[in-house]
């Protein structure tokens, strides 16, 4: 890894680090983030690659019992800046902050019956034996209280959570918290809580709106080092498009100098009286550069929950672009001077853009705003943003008119704009894995979890060619996944075939697999002798199928496996094949769960 990576971290309940990249244009839903595999009792974050990255980033964690540090929690002093003549802008700007810095004290005192500490027992799925969970742990983190008596709180706060109890300031009670909604994407959660005696004496706070550069923030929360309410203070350094270490996306956050540690995740940055942003990762290597989400992605969230009671997800084009900063390239497709505009290079053809837009238009403008060269967009006084931000702002089936520069001809389109899923999932928090296992062969999906079970170093010790596919392929109708034979349980019946794992499967008695689901009705519904799978590099497996049959009970037992399919194979076996009950294994299960629970 090279010297120059430096580490972002999550901040809550548990530690870790990852590589992450930032992209430039709308990213595209190829080439995810990918998440690095950590110890025990750390959160998992999202990452590329150690060698694709210039920066690591991740989200800092709090154990159930740190130890203390002297020094670990040390509120951010001011930095000495030398007295210059100041011009009447800046003098505006310092008016500004010294405003914010007066209002403080009253924001922190509104914040105290605000913010609350967050306990989470949580426990992951095991990929390598997906039927079975890893060990349950206990992690901390922050929270404060909005409208509707909601709690808003980190996605990886509460990531993977059996169960959820929360405390207010100043009092010795724990209150059990149930999950509302999880926006694994933007990093956000909110929590309800049941109990009346929990919100006596507590207050809202509301949200405010995107600060502006230098302007003063105080971070509420929950560190290490100490069991009480802290607070720590800064001012804004930088805003644009970041890399969320926990979702693997790139959205817009807030860079701010005030010293974020493990257990602030989750805790409101205060501005004046309202909420600026909620701490959720820091970068390590660096001294107190800490990230918020603002407003805007947390009223976006806040609104896809309550209009469609549950996490929608954020939008995107499907599209991969490049910069036309070079003025070969922009005369080779034909752009005039005083036109601006991205190469589209690569599209995703679940997406609505693949529909309207062509390899190789020039994306010109987008909703009426001119894309520049480097892909971004004007924002507020003098800055620019990535155009990706006003993509990710819209809704799910909103339309969004695009400009586009196509053979020398400028077209107008509108592209309906709606969340897209990676052929390969970036992640699987809050759910168990899908698994298949037939005659000792356990057959799963692919995902970047199970990559990420290899170790820290999971992009050089996973399998190459399922990393690169994870990384790289697009889906090409909705439904699909890379199914792979993750492990052979050995036995009489699958002896010679041990070494064929990782390794994915093409097709099934000559019909090519679409997905675990449709391998597991193309098994069970087998009526030849011979039951045949095509492996990746030609490699071939053939079994009996009666035998085979016979000995995946025997395998199970042996090795205490409960079931030979995850509840999804179950529950889409019985709604889409009647006829599957009177076949074979997958029949017998179904007769079985019936007389069991009816």
């Amino acid at each position: 890894m090279h010297a120059s990576v430096r580490l972002l971290r999550r901040l809550s309940s548990s530690s870790s680090s990852r590589s992450v990249r930032r992209l430039p244009f709308h990213p595209s839903p190829l080439l995810p983030p990918h998440p690095l595999p950590l110890q025990d009792l750390r959160t998992r974050t999202r990452a590329l690659p150690p060698h694709l990255s210039g920066r690591r980033f991740s989200t800092i964690s709090c154990a159930s019992t740190p130890s203390l540090r002297l020094g670990e929690c040390g509120a951010l002093g001011t930095p000495a800046i030398p007295e210059v003549e100041k011009s009447e802008g800046e003098e505006e700007v310092d008016s500004v902050a010294a405003r914010h810095d007066t209002d403080a004290f009253a924001a922190v005192e509104l914040a105290l019956d605000s913010v609350v500490k967050v306990f989470t027992v949580s426990s992951g799925p095991n990929y390598f034996l997906p039927w079975q969970n890893k060990s349950q742990r206990e992690s901390m983190g922050s929270g404060f209280v909005i409208s509707g008596r909601r709690i808003v709180t980190n996605a990886h706060v509460v990531a993977d959570h059996t169960f959820v109890l929360v405390r207010k300031h100043g009092s010795p009670t724990k209150y059990k918290a149930e999950v509302q909604a999880v926006g694994h994407e933007c990093d956000l959660a909110l929590l309800t809580v049941e109990s009346e005696e929990f919100w006596e004496g507590m207050n809202s706070l509301d949200l405010g709106d995107i600060p502006f550069l230098q302007e003063a923030v105080a971070v509420v929360g929950y560190p290490q080092g100490g069991d009480n309410i802290s607070v720590t203070k800064g001012v804004v350094s930088r805003v644009e498009p970041t890399q969320y270490a926990h979702g693997a996306t790139q959205l817009m956050a807030i860079q701010i100098d005030a010293a974020i540690n493990p257990g602030n995740s989750g805790g409101p940055a205060i501005m004046g009286d309202k909420v600026a942003g909620v701490a959720f990762q820091n970068l390590s290597g660096a001294e107190n550069i800490g990230y918020i989400i603002p407003v805007p992605i947390i009223n976006r969230f806040i609104s896809g929950v309550e209009e469609s009671g549950k996490y929608s997800g954020f939008c995107s084009l499907g599209i991969s672009c490049q910069a036309t900063e070079n003025i070969q390239i922009r005369e080779c497709f034909g752009m005039r001077p005083e036109m601006t505009g991205v190469l589209v290079s690569r599209i995703n053809p679940l997406s609505d853009a693949y529909k309207v837009l062509k390899k190789d238009d020039i994306l010109l403008e987008f909703d009426g705003v001119p894309i520049a060269n480097d892909g971004t967009v004007p924002f507020r006084n003098r800055e620019r943003i990535t155009f990706d931000h006003l993509v990710s702002m819209k809704k799910p089936e909103e339309t969004s008119v695009i400009k586009v520069l196509r053979d020398g001809k400028e077209h107008e389109l509108t592209v309906t704009l709606r969340p897209l899923q990676p052929l390969v999932p970036v992640h699987q928090f809050d759910k168990l894995p899908s698994y298949y296992i037939f005659a000792g062969f356990v057959f799963i999906p692919l995902t970047q979890p199970y990559l990420h079970e290899f170790g820290e170093d999971w992009y050089n010790t996973s399998p190459r060619r399922l990393c690169e596919r994870a990384l790289r392929e697009l889906p090409k109708k909705a439904g699909q996944q890379l199914v792979i034979l993750s492990q052979v349980l050995m036995d009489d019946i699958n002896v010679g075939y041990e070494r064929l794992a990782e390794l994915q499967v093409k097709k099934v008695n000559g019909v090519e697999v679409e997905n675990l689901k449709h391998l597991c009705s193309i098994v069970e519904g087998c009526t030849e002798e011979n039951l045949r799978f095509d492996l990746d590099d030609e490699r071939v497996i053939v079994l009996k199928f009666q035998n085979a049959k016979l000995a995946t009970s025997r395998i199970l037992k042996r090795h205490r496996i409960p079931s030979a399919m995850s509840n999804d194979l179950f529950d889409e076996q019985g709604s889409n094949e009647a006829d599957a009950e009177g076949r074979g294994l997958l029949g017998a299960l179904h007769r079985l769960r019936r007389l069991l629970f009816g």
